[in-house]
């Protein structure tokens, strides 16, 4: 089942609220994304620590509802 890139956003930003999120589309199908989110809470972590903080907001639905997401992160 796809996700639109406005259900991602709430997503993310429900974990991360002072996050912005920048979305692509990889394919034409809702299922396949890049996303770029900044966020104060990644200062000081390890990329490993903001990618698990980014995906741990999407619980189970990464990888069914939401097939494939390429993340770049970073601090402000």
């Amino acid at each position: 089942m796809p996700m639109p890139a406005s259900e991602i956003e709430k997503i993310i930003k429900a974990a991360l609220p002072d996050a912005t999120v920048e979305l692509t589309a990889l394919a034409d199908d809702n299922d396949h994304w890049a996303a770029t989110v900044t966020s104060e809470s990644f200062r000081g972590l390890t990329r490993v620590r903001q990618h698990q903080l980014v995906n741990a907001a999407f619980g189970g639905r990464l990888g069914t509802e939401l097939h494939a997401l390429a993340l770049t992160t970073r601090a402000p």
